[in-house]
């Protein structure tokens, strides 16, 4: 039945033979009849929430954030970030996330490490869950409020410390890295 509906949306005639062909990427879906060949491409979306202001930060640390942004446009993939005055306003936007169904994963000092391989495939799971959307939360100084930590997942960039801003542009890279890595391109070495 969806297939029938898909190929009405892009004017395929021979609907009722449309078969399902494999693709590397697991967020386009291909599909192709004895006439044409219909490929559908879904946008993924990764929104960063963080508790700070914009143009807060240093601003070597504002353009190597926007070295990765500019780079992720070609992987389908988008980046932005959403800023929060406080932790209320960070923990009411992470339930809107949570209640459209956005997967959403928070980056705690005590959560779980993983090699950029491991953070690769990840993320890319995490996408599936979501429905291509995909919401990190970075707390301020303070960290994340308790009440934002219990029952979700939770994510460590390393044992040291770093400051909120800093910790977004290592994110964005490695969400970079990511998709470099589910291309196999020599990004990643």
């Amino acid at each position: 039945m969806l297939l029938l509906l898909l190929a009405a949306l892009v004017g395929c005639q021979c609907s009722a033979f449309l078969q399902p062909q494999p693709l590397t990427s697991r967020i386009r879906s291909r599909y192709s009849c004895r006439r044409c060949t219909i490929t559908i491409t879904m946008g993924m979306e990764v929104k960063i929430r963080m508790v700070g202001r914009k143009g807060g930060g240093e601003k070597w640390l504002d353009a190597a954030y926007s070295t990765y942004e500019t780079r992720l446009r070609s992987s389908n993939l988008s980046v932005t970030t959403q800023y929060h005055k406080n932790d209320v306003e960070l923990i009411k936007g992470t339930e809107a996330d949570e209640s459209k169904n956005h997967k959403v994963v928070l980056l705690d000092p005590m959560g779980k490490m993983f090699t950029s391989e491991a953070f690769s495939d990840n993320v890319y799971n995490w996408l599936e869950e979501g429905g291509s959307r995909l919401t990190f939360v970075i707390g301020g100084a303070e960290g994340l409020p308790e009440d934002l930590k219990r029952g979700r997942s939770k994510i460590s960039l390393g044992m040291m410390t770093f400051t909120h801003q800093f910790a977004r542009v290592m994110l964005i890279e490695q969400i970079y890295r990511a998709s470099e890595i589910r291309k196999g391109s020599g990004y990643h070495k």
